[in-house]
């Protein structure tokens, strides 16, 4: 199992005095510190006592051994590199090629808005519908912005219903205002119907001119608030997303078709090497290297498989968080702007119902100003017929 040497900038080799293990050497460096480096090409971590890559006891020394991490994973035997998938397993998992953390063998992630309830942090993994059909955490959230527009529009249509309503109201109010119906009445009183009956006329405009506003300050602008480019938008946000996806998954389908030729791979070169051990086949250390050769260049198809893959999910990653947040302040200047337009509502009923209770004030003072003594002398004036009583009569 060939490793490379370690490369660095340093003076001639030196030829230590102490016994040191099979395939390691000391060398200085211009500053005068020691180094052992692992040159051997067969060695591993188990014949090396301590040199895993610790630290020593000696500020000076370190033993320093390749790191496997940049291997291909074609020239590490079938059991080592079972024994690293074996561990990966245990840390991390795969789900619908989306590769996340095993929750209960890596430390709890830090969010990425802590205390916000973003987004960017609830929405990775994918879900069932009551279908039964997979949902993206990103369709969860496009979902929600298309809900939005619906109940927005449904709240423009309740508005027009309102406005309807007040219309209708004014009209009655206004044909009921001109009905003679006790026109007849005198005095006073008289003086107190007629305001009364004026008052529904201005009651009425006052509908008028509430429905009126209804309809400009607050359907119009529910209406056009997002217009047709908001459905637009949103499917352009969903097909970049999608797509990003969907390589995600054509790189996860090559990490596994590399792995399976790598173990296939593998398994040809253990095969034939025992078969060489054994004297069963007539193959040469020729045949052999070939073999091995193969398996390093699958391992090779496997590392670089596996970086694309990681750029594709990072690129996935990235363009999710961007997104998520994008439709997260979509969704605040939602909220937002339709609570100030429905304050504006609430305002003009506010306005509505002063400006109906000016219409009441003359009714109140009129009304507080019957007088059933001045309305009986004004129509005694008018009426009597006459202000002698009568007499006994004499014989």
């Amino acid at each position: 199992m060939q490793q490379p040497v370690v490369s660095c900038s340093m003076p001639a080799e030196e030829i230590e005095s102490v016994s040191l293990p099979v395939g390691w050497k000391s060398y200085r460096s211009p500053e005068g510190r020691k180094y052992y480096v692992n040159t051997s090409t067969k060695v591993n971590g188990h014949q090396l006592h301590g040199a895993s890559g610790h630290v020593l006891e000696h500020p000076d020394v370190f033993l320093r051994k390749t790191s496997l991490s940049n291997q291909s994973p074609g020239s590490t035997s079938p059991a080592r590199r079972q024994n690293k998938e074996k561990e990966i397993k245990e840390t991390k998992i795969t789900i619908n090629c989306v590769t996340f953390p095993v929750p209960t063998s890596a430390p709890e992630q830090q969010l990425l808005k802590p205390s916000e309830w973003s987004y960017c942090d609830y929405f990775w993994a994918d879900k069932r519908d009551p279908q039964g059909a997979t949902v993206s955490g990103f369709e969860v959230l496009l979902q929600k912005q298309l809900k939005g527009k619906q109940m927005q529009k449904e709240m423009a249509e309740f508005i027009r219903e309102r406005i309807k309503i007040e219309e209708e109201y004014a009209k009655n109010l206004s044909k009921l205002s001109m009905f003679p119906m006790a026109a007849q009445e005198e005095g006073t009183l008289g003086e107190a119907w007629a305001q009364l009956k004026k008052s529904l006329a201005d009651e009425a405009e006052v509908h008028l001119k509430f429905s009126s506003k209804l309809q400009s300050e607050v359907e119009k602008p529910l209406l056009t608030f997002r217009g047709d480019n908001f459905k637009k938008d949103m499917k352009k946000y969903d097909h970049h997303i999608a797509d990003l996806r969907k390589q995600l998954v054509s790189r996860y389908a090559a990490v596994e078709k590399a792995r399976k030729a790598l173990a296939d791979r593998q398994k040809d070169l253990e095969v034939k090497t025992q078969q060489l051990e054994i004297k069963l086949s007539n193959k040469t250390e020729e045949d052999i290297k070939k073999a091995r050769r193969k398996s390093t260049q699958a391992g090779d198809d496997l590392m670089r498989c596996v970086d694309l893959y990681n750029q594709a999910q990072s690129k996935w990653f990235e363009e999710m968080v961007t997104t998520s947040l994008e439709l997260e302040r979509l969704e605040v200047e939602r909220l937002e702007t339709i609570q100030q337009l429905l304050r504006q509502y609430t305002t003009l009923r506010h306005e509505t119902d002063m400006f109906n209770q000016s219409t009441m004030e003359p009714v109140d003072q009129l009304l507080q100003s019957v007088d059933p003594a001045k309305d009986r002398e004004l129509w005694v004036k008018e009426h009597k017929t006459g202000d002698l009583r009568p007499v006994d009569m004499d014989i």
